[in-house]
């Protein structure tokens, strides 16, 4: 298979400038081979692409849209601290939050834009765990916030001479 960032070119993608944290946090942390991001919000130059609740002012496919711009969001963040996209081994777990209208049950169909272009992106290794939880409400009013971990390549230990 290509690369990961070939498959970016091929798709027509490319990986948004690392979004600064709107709080107390860092958009993504290294710990061993494995990186966490933070949640990611479906914004485009720091705008949100929607606003409110899937089911009520937003619908399941826009929802599904804004999980996969979330989810580039979250990819930019842990590649930065993976040395860049190429060094994504696989994809582990994702995470969408979906601010869901109170009779809204079709989380599972949000989620899949954030999976789907992660199998496109990575193929078998971006066969991942998930979960898709409905909450009441998210920052800014966002309709959907996405967490990935990943397993990076490891880095070779210097030994000193």
């Amino acid at each position: 298979m290509a690369s990961a960032s070939d498959r970016l070119a091929e798709l027509g993608l490319e990986l948004p400038p690392v979004a600064a944290p709107v709080a107390a946090y860092v958009p993504a942390l290294r710990v061993g081979d494995l990186v966490y991001s933070s949640g990611q919000l479906p914004s485009v130059a720091g705008h949100l692409v929607a606003a409110g609740k899937v089911g009520a002012e937003v619908s399941a496919e826009t929802g599904a849209s804004c999980a996969r711009t979330a989810v580039l969001n979250a990819l930019a963040a842990v590649s930065e601290q993976a040395g860049g996209v190429d060094e994504i081994e696989r994809i582990v777990r994702v995470v969408i939050f979906v601010a869901s209208a109170p009779d809204f049950t079709g989380q599972p169909a949000v989620g899949n834009g954030a999976s789907e272009v992660l199998g496109d992106i990575f193929g078998a290794a971006g066969r991942h765990v998930r979960s898709a939880v409905g909450v009441a409400v998210l920052p800014l009013d966002a309709p959907v916030e996405v967490e990935l971990v990943v397993q990076v390549r490891s880095r070779p230990s210097i030994v000193p001479a």
